[in-house]
């Protein structure tokens, strides 16, 4: 295990040098993305004006407040509560937002499935796994909102973060084809098979 700090963007080789079970922050840039955002992205043809290449994307739609655009919230919006929302349900937007846009990392909770690790591994990308329920402590990790697009879609715009050590998050997929969800499913698999053997419970 070892822990790696990036600063976005970043390219392949550094990607495809996190394993699972390392950690990582990051800094700079991030983009929030949820349901919406992508079904208007791939479903129903809109394009972004935001450069994803070598980004890192986090499943979310934050809890913001409207300000006045100022030096401090260029984009009109300070971050009131800026939390994870459950990555699974967006599984088949994986291969099209690295094939199509570049993305390299994934942020989100609950793990994504075999298509996702099958993209990762051919194009370069990695999940990054965050705790659920610390929304308040990711909060403090963003700085600004610096910018935002597909705003119509509002809470689930396109949203340019500004990030200061955003992390650590654990690698749990990685492009290498590891990833933590299977081992776990396999491990809690084995483990109900033996109790309900142990129960004389045929399976």
């Amino acid at each position: 295990m070892a822990h790696h700090e990036l600063s976005m963007p970043v390219d392949e080789a550094q990607v495809r040098a996190l394993r699972v079970n390392d950690t990582v922050t990051l800094q700079d840039t991030l983009f929030g993305i949820r349901d919406a955002t992508l079904i208007h992205l791939f479903d129903r043809g809109r394009t972004t004006r935001f450069d994803l290449r070598g980004h890192a994307v986090i499943h979310t739609a934050p809890n913001v407040r409207k300000v006045d655009k100022s030096a401090a919230h260029p984009s009109g919006y300070a971050p009131v509560c800026i939390g994870t929302t459950t990555s699974d349900r967006m599984e088949r937007f994986t291969r099209p937002l690295m094939a199509h846009n570049g993305v390299r990392i994934i942020i989100g909770k609950g793990g994504l499935r075999e298509g996702s690790l099958a993209a990762f591994r051919e194009l370069g990308g990695v999940y990054l796994a965050i705790v659920g329920g610390t929304a308040a402590l990711e909060t403090t990790w963003i700085e600004q909102i610096e910018d935002v697009d597909l705003d119509d879609l509002h809470p689930e715009s396109l949203w340019k973060f500004r990030i200061r050590d955003f992390g650590p998050l654990l690698v749990a997929m990685d492009s290498h084809g590891d990833s933590l969800f299977s081992v776990v499913d396999r491990d809690a698999r084995s483990r109900r098979a033996d109790v309900l053997a142990r129960l004389g419970v045929k399976a």
